[in-house]
């Protein structure tokens, strides 16, 4: 592989998640805790903590908040130096309100113009971006406002120019676009990538495309001519296919405590295994870090090479001394 500056590169919002404990309500709540969150800069964390160079780029206020999000991407070894601090604009922010069953746990969404949302393209460094291995996206940031899909639009057009390889992740957001504005938008985003991560769910509701997850990912990859198409499956684990055959691997057990970022752990772990050359590797880092993601709280997760490869290796809970 040539040389690059870094491995992995990604854009992105981060937000501050403030969330009540699990069986509280947001409506009586006298408490909320405070993490970093966003799905471009979770992804980025774990690959940072799994030794692989990875850089975060958007944009983020130049006060304590964006310091905080910048402090904890800085804490995982993800290079920061791209983004765009701003004297004015705000953090996005999104309240979660954890809960199990009957009750779904529950997001609510502060984060229209953010100064994320209002990154242009004239602000971002394109020659760090792109001097990269890899480049990760998600489908939230097109949907988070007309500037943010210009952004996107670019980076993906330079990204084809360069020959610059793309992972896209469809992330469907319904409190941000419908599932038709999201089709129109990413068919065109999606074409001929190197991976393309979507679960089973957002496969349906997006492109329509719905039935055993073997059928769809085939049809996912028909439709995008990418080269590896991973689909998950919750509980049931993922399913690849490269064109030519088809891999699966089942979830671990898992005791859940918090339900978000399990997407983006996944993400993390399919990179990982494409930057080692092996990418059934990486389904098995992926569904391990999804089920560490589900069995901490917040939305970042905090792990080492060392604990996922035991996982793997020695199978899942009981004590360690």
């Amino acid at each position: 592989m040539p040389e690059t500056l870094f491995e992995v590169t990604t854009i992105g919002e981060a937000l501050l998640r403030l969330s009540v404990p699990i069986g509280h309500r947001l409506e009586v709540t006298s408490q909320l805790d405070v993490s970093p969150a966003g799905a471009e800069a979770n992804m980025g964390v774990i690959i940072g903590q799994l030794g692989r160079d990875c850089a975060w780029f958007g944009g983020l206020p130049n006060n304590p908040l964006g310091q905080l999000v910048a402090n904890r991407l800085i804490a995982s070894k993800v290079d920061v130096g791209g983004v765009v601090w701003m004297d004015s604009g705000r953090m996005g922010v999104y309240y979660v309100e954890l809960s199990g069953p009957p009750r779904p746990t529950k997001g609510i969404y502060d984060r229209n113009d953010s100064c994320a949302s209002k990154l242009t393209v004239e602000q971002i460094d394109w020659t760090r971006i792109m001097d990269t291995r890899i480049l990760h996206l998600t489908g939230i940031t097109p949907a988070l406002s007309e500037t943010s899909q210009e952004v996107v639009e670019t980076v993906v057009q330079k990204a084809r120019e360069q020959q610059v390889p793309i992972c896209f992740d469809v992330n469907y957001r319904a409190q941000l676009w419908s599932t038709s504005q999201a089709k129109e938008t990413l068919i065109p985003l999606i074409e001929g990538v190197e991976i393309l991560i979507c679960s089973l769910s957002d496969a349906e509701r997006v492109f329509g495309f719905s039935g055993e997850a073997e059928n769809v990912v085939k049809r996912l990859s028909e439709m995008s001519g990418a080269h590896w198409v991973i689909v998950s499956v919750g509980t049931g684990g993922v399913v690849a296919y490269n064109g030519q055959e088809i891999f699966r691997q089942n979830a671990v057990p898992v005791e859940i405590v918090d339900r978000i970022g399990a997407g983006d752990a996944l993400a993390a772990g399919v990179l990982y295994g494409w930057l080692e050359g092996n990418l059934k590797l990486g389904l098995g880092y992926g569904v391990v870090l999804a089920g560490l993601a589900l069995s901490q709280h917040g939305d970042m997760v905090v792990t080492s090479k060392e604990e996922i490869q035991s996982i793997l290796e020695e199978g899942h809970g009981g004590i360690k001394r």
